[in-house]
């Protein structure tokens, strides 16, 4: 590799090692202490002139044990923790139609609980999907309620499997956007996706693929009935991947919005398998639900594949490594 390249690979190297820093930072943050924070450390700061974003920014890189005189922690703290808050309005979610018209009931249905959670005030949660520049460098939205916030859950045998929080809302309004004609979704969930593209009149049918048929039940009994074009929704109880390959080709669907997964760990395996299927069905759009964050899985996967083959005698250009990591050839064989 030239010296320019290597000055231009060191620097692409020390970009994916922040971003994993920060990856383990926020799920450090999240998994164990998310409540930290609380509006009287905020607005003290902001009494001595912080906006909102810049005093949850200057207290989370204090609790994190960030010193912004190091120069690697002073890059996460103006590259990555700072540009990734947000202060949310609680109004955007509560005024979904969704939200609004869905009055999900807590109710216990064999392992099954449906109820509505919440969280408190300057909690951290997700808000968005993940934020890439073109040097790869990313990060995720980071919210803040500024009063507790309500939403929906379900629950089996005790344990959260399904929420509509904001992350959910706001990571589906491109696949809803783009909605049209004959609509697929994989993943029926509680119903948000369904709802929403089905309020469309430019959406002739949502077809739901649904694994689970507990989960079929608890939708059909709970939540379809608030539909407004229930007539719309077909649901179809089979697997996702099987249903991919051998009945959407016959289906003449306009658009797929893939929606399998709990989180970019345990979807970003489907979202590689589900990538190789949809040559099967070439007139339909694709769409994933939070596929920044799956390219991101994939895209980390690539530059560790990277190395292992430069570090085997293997030469790339700048150039090359860029092209390998940009979607045209993430999903092809290095």
């Amino acid at each position: 590799m030239e010296f320019k390249d290597k000055i231009k690979f060191d620097r692409l190297k020390e970009i994916f090692d922040d971003n994993f820093r920060l990856t383990r930072i926020y799920a450090n943050y999240l998994e164990y202490y998310p409540e930290i924070l609380s509006e009287d450390m905020v607005m003290a700061l902001c009494d001595s002139g912080f906006t909102k974003e810049e005093a949850i920014a200057a207290l989370l890189s204090q609790m994190f044990g960030l010193d912004f005189n190091n120069p690697a922690d002073r890059r996460i703290i103006m590259n990555y923790l700072t540009p990734s808050i947000r202060v949310m309005d609680a109004k955007k979610y509560t005024e979904n139609p969704y939200y609004k018209r869905v009055k999900i009931p807590n109710v216990t249905d064999g392992d099954w609980e449906l109820k509505q959670e919440s969280y408190k005030a300057y909690r951290g949660v997700i808000v968005g999907d993940m934020v890439t520049d073109e040097d790869f460098r990313e990060y995720p939205p980071l919210g803040f309620f500024t009063e507790e916030f309500h939403f929906p859950a379900v629950l089996e045998g005790g344990n959260e499997w399904m929420t509509l929080t904001p992350v959910d809302l706001d990571t589906c309004d491109e696949a809803i956007e783009a909605a049209r004609g004959k609509v697929v979704t994989f993943g029926l969930g509680l119903g948000y996706y369904a709802f929403m593209v089905s309020e469309k009149a430019e959406v002739e049918s949502i077809t739901v693929i649904e694994k689970s048929p507990d989960v079929i039940r608890l939708f059909e009994r709970y939540i379809l009935p608030y539909f407004r074009h229930p007539k719309k929704v077909k649901i179809i109880n089979a697997d996702a991947f099987e249903y991919a390959e051998k009945m959407m080709p016959k289906e003449g669907f306009d658009l797929a919005f893939v929606d399998t997964w709990r989180d970019a760990g345990d979807g970003a395996p489907m979202y590689r398998k589900m990538k190789k299927l949809e040559h099967l069905s070439p007139n339909t759009k694709f769409m994933y639900w939070i596929e920044g964050f799956l390219k991101s899985r994939v895209r980390a996967e690539r530059f560790e594949e990277i190395k292992d083959a430069m570090e085997r005698g293997r030469d790339f250009s700048y150039g090359e490594v860029c092209d390998l990591l940009n979607e045209k050839l993430l999903f092809e064989d290095l």
